[in-house]
């Protein structure tokens, strides 16, 4: 029989809890003047499109994943883990059982409205970038890098967070400044540089490149920057197999580049509706984040 994790799950119905929203792949919930409920679902948008079919499992493969990172790093910078549990703002079993292993009780905090992403690797829109412009997100680099090359140093290149539907806008250092102040976004940046470098060492020797990733934080009462949202999931992140790194070329990956790559066969203009996805690019998707968490995270 399969497991709640198992069955997949595009659209949450919590009926005890108001429903605060739906984003790309999670669903929110009011628990109390403290507390939110998120549920990961097993939605994928690509493109920043949802596309109409889930992939079975991903969301307990990007909850795992994140909490594995979050207790990971909860030395460095506070996370959005709250102490109650799913029983505790689910009490009816029946309500309860399609979220389990996929919905989380988090404080409630308030966000910085702009995604920090950490590149270490040349490659995605960063390549077309540098072959375009000799730069990414207008830092200059070194002339005669390669596709998937490594950088010289891994590169904070932060964006807005765009609304569902639309596209994230790269931003210099200076816009950054201007949208969260000279100390959180001094701070957002200290904070995504050492994650990404320390997860990307320990990533290394699970036989895994983290070639970029984004993360998002927030604000506590006390304006201390929190670890929020999800952590260096295959939907936030490129994950590589090490052993079939190639400078030169796009590697294969872990994570839902596998599904663009699908994509861009397509005469599809990456507007809404997103095209359906063969039953065969659905499976191998759903191994793909199964491997990856498997590979990361087993003792």
């Amino acid at each position: 029989m399969a497991t709640a994790a198992e069955t997949p799950l595009f659209e949450s119905h919590v009926t005890s809890l108001p429903l605060l929203g739906r984003g790309k792949v999670r669903d929110l919930y009011a628990v109390d003047a403290d507390h939110l409920l998120i549920v990961t679902t097993d939605r994928l948008s690509a493109f920043d499109v949802v596309l109409p079919d889930p992939i079975p499992g991903k969301g307990a493969v990007l909850q795992a994943m994140s909490l594995f990172w979050f207790g990971r790093f909860q030395g460095i910078v506070p996370n959005q883990l709250s102490t109650l549990t799913l029983e505790d703002v689910l009490p009816d079993a029946a309500e309860r059982a399609p979220l389990v292993g996929r919905a989380m009780v988090v404080r409630r905090l308030q966000p910085l409205m702009v995604e920090a992403v950490v590149r270490g690797y040349l490659i995605g829109s960063g390549w077309k970038d540098y072959q375009q412009h000799g730069t990414v997100c207008g830092i200059a680099l070194p002339d005669g890098l390669r596709q998937a090359e490594q950088l010289p140093t891994p590169l904070f290149t932060p964006s807005t967070k765009a609304e569902q539907g639309t596209h994230d806008e790269n931003i210099d250092y200076a816009r950054c400044e201007a949208l969260l102040g000279h100390a959180h976004a001094a701070r957002v940046r200290e904070l995504a540089l050492r994650i990404y470098q320390e997860a990307a060492t320990y990533a290394r020797t699970r036989g895994i490149l983290i070639a970029d990733t984004k993360f998002e934080f927030g604000l506590d009462r006390d304006g201390e920057v929190v670890l929020i949202d999800e952590v260096l999931t295959p939907d936030s992140s490129r994950f590589w197999p090490a052993d079939q790194y190639r400078v030169g070329t796009s590697p294969p990956s872990f994570d839902k580049q596998f599904v663009r790559d699908y994509l861009e066969t397509l005469d599809w203009n990456k507007q809404a509706p997103g095209p359906t996805l063969p039953a065969d690019v659905i499976a191998k998707t759903a191994a793909k984040y199964r491997e990856a968490l498997a590979r990361l995270t087993a003792a």
